[in-house]
């Protein structure tokens, strides 16, 4: 039996993902071709534009094209197909003419798919020395009124199997009672069912800590699976292929220079004020895919990537991907990407997505998937260009294809000074007049889906220091340090602004956001007035870090970054704020008024 049992009954509370822009469509119907284009702000047009002809039937699939031209954020509140969308290009269809509707951000608060909201209990069972026994969880998932398009996946396969976390717990139970209300519908927001399932994990390992007396920190060392351990086969469905948690612990433990905490809560004390410290280690599941793990799970759909190299006769590269940015940056990355794997300058590489009238097809964007799917996508064709590339230089330059080496932006003869460049390789291949053609096609451009055989598994640890106003119960967050591990980078500042920002979110669910009904289902937060949103000022400087395990079974060794933020945050914040104020819980948001009266009670 268990020498101590900790239990922890928590509310994760209902967000709403309000991207700087609403969503918004246009729908122009062409009468002499019967062609209808709707352009609309979606994180992924190609399953827009499946959703649309496939089960509406709106139109068959050739005669709709759907563009989503650059947008202003998503947060996966813009991964769905809304009513609005659909019955705009069914009015133009109708009517013959293009129409175009904005949403009032008022429509936004009432209509977007919302994040989070979950009621859970949770028994974390651990022997004399603090090792984690086992883990037993219940948790009611709030969908709405309906279901959203990946409204049952994010309570079920994206938060029961991350319950884990970075520990070795050998038994975990875990049940889950999705519930319909009269509210707007519950889906993915940025993190989707990590958040959730990282704020229970690490909020009761926190507890448990303060109940045995032994450090955070070290509680969380002493159960953390180590580098030997990998692949390491979670009793929860997932197997983590790599990683090293301690090494994120020890860094951000460093970084965040937690040796001279006691000093710096003495120095609080005597202006005065509270200071505390919270710990979270958290690890996602993300590069969504592989579609063998995701059907299983009951997501109902494959969720490869597509990408397409096409190089020109003058050597510059346009790069095609069923990803979609908007905000993320993959116009740089990718072009970065594939520069780099032809020697070539980024200036020569444009990248184009969101349009079903370049693409074949695609999947989107969401749960941290474009560079380790979209990305591993792109690195394949690109592979299979040089490939054809080391074709035709063999054929120039009248050697063995197995004698051509590509380096640099040069195909070069082995053991001679013969090369071709990299755009005198594309030249010859579109104006070739003695090619083999039986053997070597004209044209450079290649194709490639990449499904990968498991997910990711981005991981850190993240710490975050407080100082409370005991009087006000106004808290200031005056440090902030976030190490994580996404695999191999290519881009650090666009991953760095991808981190911040998601600790923003973070920081706006745990002190301040919360999405109020009142008994009748009448929205009572349905505007900036009632609904509090963190701005520049409520935000620290962040102290960001990297350590680094490469992702074992994709080309690019990337992670994903998108969400760590985002799901790291939450529990460090509550868990300094609690620290700081000496109590057992304060549920999210964490207000001034939450904080004070916890102060109170404990004078008291």
């Amino acid at each position: 039996g268990a020498a101590h049992v900790t239990r922890y009954t928590l509310t994760n509370s209902r967000l709403i993902p309000n991207a700087l822009e609403p969503r918004a469509a246009i729908a122009d119907f062409n009468r002499g071709t019967e062609e209808l284009t709707l352009y609309t702000t979606s994180q992924n047009p190609h399953l827009a534009r499946l959703i649309l002809t496939a089960f509406v039937q709106l139109a068959p699939e050739h005669k709709l094209r759907i563009i989503a031209p650059d947008v202003g954020g998503g947060f996966g509140s813009k991964i769905f197909v809304y009513s609005e969308e659909t019955a705009l290009a069914w009015a133009s269809m109708k009517l013959g003419v293009a129409i175009k509707w904005t949403a009032e951000r008022s429509e936004s608060f009432l209509a977007d798919a919302h994040g989070r909201d979950h009621v859970s209990e949770a028994e974390l069972a651990t022997d004399e020395e603090g090792n984690f026994l086992a883990l037993r969880v219940k948790t009611k998932a709030n969908m709405g009124a309906y279901l959203s398009t990946f409204a049952s996946a994010v309570p079920t396969y994206l938060y029961g199997t991350l319950l884990a976390g970075q520990y070795k717990t050998p038994n975990i139970y875990v049940e889950v009672d999705s519930v319909f209300t009269n509210t707007a519908p519950v889906d993915a927001y940025r993190g989707a069912g990590r958040p959730e399932a990282t704020f229970l994990v690490e909020r009761i390992v926190e507890l448990a800590a303060k109940e045995l007396g032994i450090d955070p920190a070290e509680l969380r060392r002493k159960n953390m699976i180590q580098p030997e351990d990998f692949p390491y086969q979670t009793p929860v469905a997932l197997e983590y292929d790599i990683g090293d948690y301690e090494a994120s612990l020890n860094k951000a433990l460093e970084m965040a220079d937690y040796a001279g905490f006691a000093n710096r809560k003495a120095d609080s004390a005597s202006n005065g004020k509270l200071r505390g410290i919270g710990f979270s280690c958290y690890i996602e599941a993300c590069g969504l895919a592989p579609s063998a793990l995701a059907g299983a799970l009951g997501a109902g759909v494959g969720l490869w990537e597509s990408g397409e190299v096409r190089v020109n006769p003058t050597g510059s590269v346009t790069v095609l991907t069923g990803t979609h940015s908007h905000g993320q940056g993959h116009e740089t990355t990718f072009a970065q990407l594939v520069a780099s794997r032809f020697g070539i300058s980024v200036d020569d590489v444009e990248v184009v997505h969101g349009d079903t009238g370049k693409m074949d097809f695609g999947l989107g964007t969401y749960g941290s998937r474009s560079l380790s799917v979209g990305g591993s996508a792109l690195a394949v064709a690109a592979d299979k260009v040089v490939e054809k590339g080391r074709k035709i230089a063999a054929h120039l330059l009248e050697g063995d294809v197995d004698n051509i080496d590509f380096e640099g932006g040069e195909f070069r003869l082995k053991e001679s000074n013969r090369s071709k460049t990299f755009q005198e390789i594309a030249f010859a291949a579109y104006v070739p007049h003695d090619y083999p053609i039986e053997e070597l096609e004209p044209g450079l451009a290649e194709k490639a889906f990449y499904d990968p055989v498991n997910f990711t598994y981005p991981a850190g640890t993240h710490i975050c220091e407080v100082e409370i106003d005991p009087e006000t119960g106004v808290t200031q967050i005056t440090k902030f340090t976030a190490v994580d591990d996404f695999g191999n980078i290519i881009n650090p500042m666009i991953v760095e602004g991808q981190v911040h920002g998601g600790i923003a979110q973070g920081i706006g669910q745990a002190m301040l956001e919360q999405c109020v009904y009142d008994e009748s289902g009448q929205l009572q937060t349905g505007s900036y007035m009632d609904y509090c949103m963190p701005r520049a000022d409520d935000l620290p400087n962040f102290t960001v870090g990297l350590t680094t395990t490469v992702c074992t079974h994709n080309p690019v060794g990337a992670k994903g970054c998108g969400e760590a933020g985002a799901i790291g945050s939450p529990p460090a914040i509550i868990n300094a704020i609690t620290d700081a104020v000496g109590v057992r819980d304060i549920s999210m948001p964490a207000t001034p008024e939450k904080i004070w009266r916890a102060i109170q009670e404990q004078r008291a």
